[in-house]
């Protein structure tokens, strides 16, 4: 085969790529959603994960709903979310001011991933990526005797 065969093939493989370029880049890319929006009651305090340069807050929230049953029994469900914080300033007050039992407002985007256990097992695990937190109360209300 001549070298000045090739060329054109050459030629031809870029013009092929260019070409997929432009059609990857003039197409539109569609708008999705991920927005969760939970109220609910903490379950524990919050806890400092990850490292100095890049660290995480993490607490879990407490949703629940009552349904009740043909025979009138009425059950409450509780549904526990994973809820993390990587934003500086909102990380730093949730950290030092949330506590255990406070009633919140949160709105984030729903993530799924693995969690190493500590016998090494992975599993897979959701969690809300907080973008805000709204502090409701200070503490449950107190229960008559």
């Amino acid at each position: 085969m001549l070298p000045s065969l090739r060329i054109p093939n050459i030629l031809r493989n870029v013009s092929g790529f260019q070409q997929t370029l432009l059609r990857h880049n003039s197409q539109k890319t569609e708008k999705t959603i991920n927005q969760v929006t939970l109220l609910g009651r903490v379950g524990a305090d919050p806890q400092k994960r990850g490292s100095e340069e890049h660290p995480v807050i993490n607490f879990p929230l407490a949703t629940h709903y009552s349904y009740k049953y043909e025979s009138g029994d009425i059950l409450q469900r509780t549904d526990w979310h994973r809820i993390s914080i990587f934003k500086p300033g909102l990380r730093d007050t949730v950290y030092k001011y949330l506590k255990k039992g406070h009633r919140v407002y949160i709105t984030g985007k729903l993530s799924y991933g693995e969690i190493k256990m500590d016998d090494g097992q992975v599993r897979s695990a959701s969690t809300i990526i907080a973008d805000d937190v709204v502090f409701f109360q200070n503490a449950p209300p107190e229960e008559s005797s």
